[in-house]
């Protein structure tokens, strides 16, 4: 089966689902923070894919993943369940990424990513996100990341469009043109 199907049909799901109740905000803030305890905690994905967990403890798992010590929503609470008695818990990192889209689909949301060297001040993160909300004429959500090794600049992906001004990048292009000018020597 398709993996990028199922996790679509369970994400409009949850997205009609989570509509209808009125709380698509709170589920999102939910799904952002379960995307993100798989990507930083790999051995949650490898939990959820471990035939000896119950599905009580698998469920109590993703619940601790995404709201800590508080009670997670209805909506999501009810969702985690169909996902757990599906057998559907291996598509969950998936399904978080497309009800994300959806849901800045349908509230026009943007996102971007400033990737630098060192950290960059909240004043300049703020300016930056408002400058684009500006461009697009959409809301901004701008994450941002220390990557030591572009050297110093950055680089900025917004909407599948990158501006790669770091270091790394221009010393990469400069070597290049050097080996190939010293090919046509040779």
């Amino acid at each position: 089966m398709d993996i990028g199907i199922v996790s679509m049909r369970y994400a409009k799901a949850l997205m009609a689902f989570a509509t209808g109740k009125g709380a698509e905000e709170r589920v999102y803030e939910e799904m952002r923070t379960l995307l993100w305890s798989f990507e930083r905690y790999p051995d949650l994905k490898a939990a959820l894919d471990n035939p000896v967990l119950t599905v009580r403890e698998k469920y109590s798992l993703l619940c601790k993943a995404i709201s800590g010590n508080t009670p997670v929503s209805e909506e999501t609470d009810r969702f985690i369940t169909l996902v757990l008695g599906n057998h559907r818990e291996a598509f969950l990192p998936y399904i978080c990424i497309g009800f994300m889209d959806l849901f800045r689909k349908s509230r026009h949301i943007g996102v971007a990513k400033l990737t630098t060297a060192v950290p960059v001040a909240d004043t300049v993160k703020e300016r930056i996100r408002v400058s684009a909300s500006a461009v697009l004429h959409a809301r901004m959500e701008l994450y941002t990341e220390v990557d030591p090794a572009i050297e110093g600049g950055f680089i900025f992906d917004i909407n599948d469009v990158r501006l790669d001004a770091s270091i790394a990048t221009q010393l990469r292009r400069v070597k290049e043109q050097f080996i190939d000018k010293n090919r046509r020597i040779v």
